[in-house]
């Protein structure tokens, strides 16, 4: 054990030991890293996939800490945290590394005039992160702007750039959040040019909807559960929620209509809490554990499961859990 550590810091100086991952999480939850590494630039970033592989640590890239959920116990690994920060437009073209805000970008672009990417004004996670998850709303998503995407394969060990056509981008889902070998280094995104104005009315609308319909003032991971995609069809259910009668026609139904009509909105357990603001997001009121949160979740799913017969799938990641949560 002596040894490995002795390595390891030899391998990746400026490693650390048990550093309190709460700290680096939107929902301010989780236990220690057994190691924890800042990567500056891309080579630091690939020298610490290399090292994790050689020394045979389950690893992960932190980006902002948003859409995750750390357990209470920690990491038993290495926590790589991305600061790949480098960007810059060439005309209508954006080049950004993976750990750049994603706010920053849409800020940026709003000054040189480009559009497209509203919906995620205000949004707490990173450009690698978005495209992890194929962040959007309701109607847009950042696979519209993905031109390729820079990645380092893990089991090849090498680079390789991939198309927008390549990426497998769906909903909430990308060919990056189902192979692990796969770390994103940067993107570049193509935006349009859009009035100045229309932008400023655009950013303006999406800001003020986030912070109508949002607990932005309390930690949390974002939404929990993705929207479930596909029909409600049973009659009594469709009679005594008539709002599934549309919801059915767009294809999708808000995974935070399903758990308000479960009456969960508001539900505590802990220090962690159903939002009364927004079914889909469980807060932090103070000193919520990751054991609250999991108690939540497996209640929401119980309960959205009896009522509607759907089996809602979650959107948040899980780290330094057992397999069978």
């Amino acid at each position: 054990m002596q040894r490995k550590i002795l390595e390891i810091k030899k391998m990746l100086p400026g490693i650390k030991k048990n550093v309190l991952l709460k700290n680096f999480t939107t929902f301010k939850i989780g236990g220690p890293a057994e190691y924890f590494y800042i990567a500056g630039i891309k080579k630091e970033l690939i020298k610490a996939v290399q090292t994790a592989k050689k020394l045979k640590l389950p690893f992960f890239i932190l980006g902002m800490g948003s859409n995750v959920l750390i357990s209470d116990k920690g990491f038993k690994g290495l926590i790589i945290k991305s600061s790949l920060l480098n960007f810059r437009f060439e005309k209508n073209m954006v080049y950004a590394e993976s750990g750049v805000p994603l706010s920053l970008i849409i800020q940026k672009a709003a000054k040189h005039g480009l559009g497209d990417m509203s919906w995620g004004v205000g949004v707490p996670g990173t450009i690698g992160g978005a495209i992890f998850g194929n962040a959007g709303s309701k109607e847009n998503s950042i696979k519209d702007v993905v031109e390729t995407v820079e990645v380092f394969d893990v089991k090849e060990d090498k680079l390789k750039i991939f198309k927008e056509k390549d990426c497998n981008f769906s909903y909430r889902e990308s060919v990056f959040k189902n192979n692990k070998d796969l770390i994103i280094l940067s993107a570049t995104l193509k935006l349009k040019t859009i009035a100045r104005e229309q932008i400023k009315d655009c950013y303006e609308k999406s800001l003020k909807y986030r912070q109508n319909t949002q607990p932005l003032n309390f930690p949390s991971a974002g939404s929990i559960f993705k929207g479930y995609i596909g029909k409600i069809g049973k009659k009594e259910l469709l009679n005594q929620f008539p709002e599934l009668i549309d919801f059915n026609k767009k294809g999708i139904v808000p995974a935070g209509y399903l758990i308000d009509k479960c009456g969960l909105r508001g539900k505590t357990i802990g220090g962690a809490q159903i939002s009364k603001m927004h079914a889909n997001f469980i807060i932090n009121t103070g000193n919520a554990k990751a054991g609250d949160v999991i108690k939540l979740i497996k209640l929401i799913k119980i309960a959205v499961k009896k009522k509607f017969g759907i089996k809602l799938a979650e959107e948040i990641k899980f780290l330094g859990f057992s397999k069978n949560l």
